[in-house]
């Protein structure tokens, strides 16, 4: 990653390349030398995020459970599937997801366009049954070929294409245009005087930093690691080993996505993917940017509202013996708590800033699930 020294093209030097903005001083993210970002891509894979087509019976699209109506989540404590099936995990946001250093609340895809690989073909998710099942219901669609053409230099449709496009397009979705950019940048009236104490707090009594890390040229709010704090406690973690470990046995190179999704089973978190004894019920340090727009929270949608967690970590977490070791009471008052939740608020972006059309995107959710739309229009 580079150092950014103020708002411009991040990849100018290529020809048709989109023009990601950043604030001053704001690392690049790390994006993939065989993909790198280009508008026909970015135009490509909006499209896709919204197609509902990708689906095995045709009624979840990306956006579905990762929706610009709902800060890029769902609103909902899981996430829900073809045929209505739910998932076991809450949604992420998809704001900001490119300066991720892995992707989902496991960690088990290094990439987004890894990432975007799993949900299609997940008999939960997008439930088709094999990445050519894919490949060919999005070749047989006339808006495609062309568009692929464009983006790639010829009109074949490969899974990888699909996802390089996707990843592409998720990679945009870094707006920087909330009231805490703004005191960033030097307006220290952008934030309220309850947010400036809560941003102190943040810091220091409420030891947030900890785990949701804060520094100007990486404002994200995430170690990007990955900590038991208490959520995952809802079984016996030595017999849930044992299935998950049957299942892994099988040499099923989908185990892990499968493993995320079954009851029970994903409460094992990090350690699917690892194995190490350490990361047992540990999940990954979600940012907190936009934290006020994709209530419930946790891995789990467990905690309802913003109150409810910090009232969690005010009270140390829920005891298990493989607690994070950092994790303990905050002895924090109402005021405090109140003052804090104020900052986590001024976390909301007001707009797509520079990158996005977010309004266009909302519009583009509501016509697709109202059925006026099957996806975004041809470019």
């Amino acid at each position: 990653m580079g150092l950014k020294r103020e708002w411009k093209n991040s990849v100018a030097t290529l020809l048709g390349a989109f023009a990601l903005y950043l604030p001053n001083g704001v690392l690049e993210p790390s994006i993939p030398a065989e993909n790198p970002l280009t508008a026909e891509k970015v135009a490509l894979g909006k499209k896709l995020y919204f197609d509902k087509r990708l689906s095995a019976d045709g009624t979840v699209s990306c956006a579905s459970c990762h929706d610009p109506l709902h800060g890029f989540s769902d609103g909902k404590a899981v996430a829900t599937g073809i045929r209505g099936q739910a998932g076991a995990r809450n949604s992420p946001t998809v704001l900001y997801a490119g300066f991720s250093e892995v992707q989902f609340w496991d960690g088990r895809a290094p990439t987004l366009e890894e990432q975007a690989k799993q949900p299609l073909i997940n008999p939960v998710e997008m439930g088709q049954p094999s990445h050519d099942a894919v490949v060919k219901a999005v070749a047989s669609i006339a808006d495609y070929p062309p568009l692929f053409q464009k983006a790639f230099g010829s009109p074949e449709v490969t899974i990888d294409r699909i996802v390089q496009a996707i990843a592409s397009f998720e990679r945009t979705l870094a707006p920087f245009s909330s009231p805490f950019d703004r005191f960033l940048a030097g307006d220290k009236n952008a934030l309220s005087d309850a947010a400036k104490r809560g941003f102190q707090l943040f810091q220091g009594k409420a030891r947030c930093v900890t785990c949701h890390e804060f520094n100007r040229s990486f404002p994200y709010f995430t170690d990007n690691k990955f900590h038991n704090i208490g959520v995952a406690m809802k079984g016996n973690f030595e017999q849930l080993a044992r299935e998950a470990q049957a299942i892994q046995a099988r040499g099923d190179k989908e185990a892990e996505s499968t493993l995320a999704h079954k009851p029970g089973i994903e409460a094992l978190g990090r350690w699917i993917v690892t194995r190490e004894p350490k990361d047992i019920g540990a999940f990954k340090t979600p940012g907190l940017r936009n934290v006020a727009l994709t209530a419930p929270y946790m891995h789990d949608g467990s905690l309802k509202t913003l109150e409810e967690v910090m009232d969690f970590y005010n009270r140390g977490g829920e005891p298990n013996p493989n607690l994070d070791g950092g994790m303990r009471p905050l002895n924090l008052t109402k005021e405090e708590i109140a003052d804090i939740i104020e900052f986590m608020k001024s976390l909301t972006d007001e707009s797509g800033g520079k990158n996005f059309d977010w309004e266009e995107l909302k519009e583009l959710s509501r016509k697709t699930r109202a059925g006026e739309l099957v996806a975004a229009p041809a470019p």
